[in-house]
């Protein structure tokens, strides 16, 4: 080997793991600040959990202490195709890491090959011709005797090494952009399958919901045909008149209708639910029981915690490291690339003496490669991830502010619904007694069936609304368990040595 290469390549080795750490250009990463306020303002008069309890965990849905509920939560975990589906996305990224990584390391082929030449007949004696072998290594040539055709064999077994060092942080940077993608793609999961837990339980507790409506409107028809019978007797006795028999038969049949239509929302309630746990709804199904639950207390922490509790915020954020990142592969560009290249093996025209000494064969060097001029398109990348960068730094605060928000508006809906749900409780409790009231006048012969229907209609509504109410209680807390992240937090985010080694078998 020549003394100069030797000496340059030796220098560039030395040079090499240098600028390996030092070299990197590009933007240092720092996570913008979010202004956030030291409480939730709609906290007040709304019952916080206690200090023992001063955090959600991850099986949020036991707050409710429903079994029913607990064992189709641990089916959406399993079963859920949404989740499935995150799930392989979360493992595409963490492949694209593998596939950026491997650019730390040389490549090295081989491509051995075994040929059978005719020279042309018409080359003059002593032409040489290339016995380069099929996989494309610099194999050597042979000299042409004589002018006839020559016939001979080439056994080619080449290698070939290159690398290209990292000198200025272009591949270290596409790591760092492809760990933080597939940690967002990591919370994105983690989004995915809270949406889905919690959407499953607001279906549940409509779903339960019906199940209540439909026990009171059973009780309500039962009252109404007792009431129907009880006009049918004044009127044949002469004391009650035909009139107040249709009402009550319109009053009845109406109220039958009301009370067969709560199927249908049922059933689509339920046949949402086998969708989340990932079963046919043809084959699934869900005991009516009438909804027994209370709200629970629910720890909220302070609203700086959703940065970390919020698995979106986290994906959000993980996004905008990945768009710093790209800048420095932009800004690599600008600098010479260096690629060291080796290559060597075995060439003979017989087997016999292919693999020995004498048939070997190398070249080796490095290369430096500088773009002059590009029409500044390195310049107009550079300003492209820069104002990529400060989009996804726009879109982490709207969804950090749009965490507060949501927060905000399911304390103010909870707060408020414990105040109307006792007022409403209320007026439960008058409109039974004005029923009373117009059902003994009106069995007196004082007021006419009428005021009794009216009495029925303003007692069935507003029974009607305190059962809506409580359901909003509940799928309020559920609303706000999800706002809070779920007991969720950004210390869970696979690490970049877990995405680059670990090889999961499961969900994370």
């Amino acid at each position: 080997m020549n003394a100069r290469v030797r000496t340059a390549s030796a220098l560039l080795l030395l040079l090499a793991p240098w600028c390996l750490t030092d070299c990197a250009v590009g933007p240092a990463y720092e996570r913008p600040a979010v202004e956030s306020a030291p409480a939730y303002k709609e906290a007040d008069g709304w019952k916080v959990a206690e200090p023992s309890d001063a955090a959600l965990h991850g099986n949020w849905w036991e707050l409710f202490g429903d079994p029913q509920l607990n064992a189709l939560e641990e089916q959406v975990n399993v079963s859920n195709q949404n989740i499935a589906a995150a799930f392989a996305g979360f493992m595409q990224a963490r492949a694209v890491v593998k596939e950026a990584r491997s650019q730390y390391f040389p490549t090295l082929t081989v491509s051995p090959s075994v040929s059978r030449t005719r020279s042309s007949a018409n080359l003059a004696a002593g032409t040489t011709v290339s016995t380069t072998g099929t996989g494309g290594a610099t194999g050597g040539t042979a000299a042409v005797a004589g002018s006839s055709g020559r016939v001979f064999n080439d056994f080619d077994l080449p290698f070939d090494a290159s690398w290209t060092p990292d000198l200025w942080g272009r591949v270290r940077n596409t790591v760092k952009g492809d760990v933080a993608a597939a940690q967002a793609s990591a919370a994105d999961l983690e989004n995915t399958r809270l949406t889905a837990q919690a959407e499953l339980a607001v279906d549940y507790y409509e779903l339960r919901t019906q199940d209540t409506l439909k026990q009171l409107l059973d009780q309500t028809v039962v009252a109404y045909q007792e009431s129907l019978e009880l006009t049918k007797a004044q009127y044949e006795t002469g004391i009650g008149t035909d009139e107040a028999v249709a009402q009550a038969e319109i009053q009845l049949k109406s109220t039958q209708a009301q009370d067969t239509n709560l199927g249908i929302a049922r059933a689509q309630y339920e046949h949402a639910i086998a969708l989340l746990v990932g079963q046919p709804a043809s084959a699934f199904s869900i005991p009516a029981e009438p909804l027994k639950a209370s709200p629970p207390a629910i720890p909220l922490g302070v609203p700086s915690q959703l940065l970390e509790r919020r698995p979106d915020v986290a994906a959000s954020e993980r996004l905008m490291a990945q768009a710093n990142a790209q800048i420095g592969i932009a800004k690599a560009a600008y600098f010479p690339t260096l690629t060291l290249s080796a290559a060597g093996g075995f060439e003979s025209a017989s087997v016999s003496d292919w693999l020995t000494w004498p048939s070997r064969f190398w070249s080796v060097g490095p290369t430096l490669a500088e773009t002059l001029f590009d029409a500044g398109l390195r310049r107009a990348t550079v300003q492209q991830f820069q104002a990529a960068y400060d989009q996804t730094a726009a879109t982490y605060r709207q969804t950090v502010l749009t965490a507060f928000q949501q927060v905000e508006d399911n304390l103010a809906g909870l707060r408020l619904l414990s105040i109307q749900l006792q007022q409403q409780d209320d007026a439960v409790a008058s409109s039974q007694r004005f029923l009373n009231i117009a059902t003994d006048r009106y069995k007196l012969g004082l007021d006419p069936y009428l005021d009794v229907i009216t009495a029925q209609t303003a007692f069935l509504s507003n029974q009607q609304t305190a059962v809506t109410l409580r359901m909003q209680q509940l799928t309020d807390s559920v609303q706000l368990i999800e706002a809070l992240g779920g007991g969720w937090n950004a210390g869970q985010l696979p690490s970049q040595p877990d995405i680059a080694h670990a090889t999961p078998t499961r969900t994370p």
